[in-house]
């Protein structure tokens, strides 16, 4: 059996479960506690971070590593852009962006209390950047680029949940229009939330 550690609120072990659900891959799911992980996830992958997946003797331990196994296997929405090299061109470079910038301005917006060199509204206008852009892809269509999700959407998605969830209110009140929508359609996809089910 395919074994998945996983921890419900993480956004990479988000994005791993909602790769692994939409490509029909059966996988029991391990809730991890961050406070006592498991030992045999530890025996498997020393790094002690989720997402963990365990599949026919192999181990993969990088959430982006799992969503491509996982689309490898069935991908029926082509989330992969397979015939569109300037598309997978452009969702490598956003995962990338996603996960190497984006990730550290969510990390000092959200707990600002710990990186007291800088407001906390400095750290939001750095992350900004990369909603503006966001939201710019999204003009004339619903998903960044092509008229249905691909790997870029879903694999920036929990990052932008994150993020909008510090402060909704602001959220809700910035120029960001195209944005919000595209994440109120994520957040309320039967894939989503049948991801985050307890």
């Amino acid at each position: 059996m395919n074994t998945l550690y996983s921890f419900r609120r993480c956004p990479y072990a988000m994005r791993a479960r909602m790769a692994l659900r939409y490509s029909g891959v059966a996988v029991q799911i391990v809730e991890v506690s961050l406070k006592a992980k498991p030992a045999e996830m530890l025996a498997l992958s020393s790094k002690g971070t989720v997402p963990v997946l365990s599949v026919d003797g192999r181990v993969i331990d990088e959430s982006l590593e799992i969503m491509r196994w996982a689309l490898a296997q069935n991908d029926p929405q082509d989330w992969l852009l397979k015939d569109d090299p300037q598309g997978q061109q452009c969702s490598a470079a956003l995962i990338d962006e996603n996960d190497q910038v984006f990730k550290v301005h969510l990390n000092r917006y959200k707990y600002a209390e710990r990186y007291p060199e800088q407001p906390m509204a400095f750290y939001r206008s750095e992350g900004e950047i990369f909603l503006r852009k966001l939201d710019e892809l999204l003009e004339g269509r619903d998903y960044f680029l092509a008229g249905h999700p691909s790997l870029a959407d879903v694999a920036v998605m929990p990052f932008v949940r994150q993020f909008a969830h510090v402060d909704r209110e602001w959220f809700g009140q910035t120029p960001y229009v195209r944005l919000q929508a595209w994440l109120q359609r994520f957040i309320e996809s039967d894939l989503f939330t049948s991801i985050m089910k307890k």
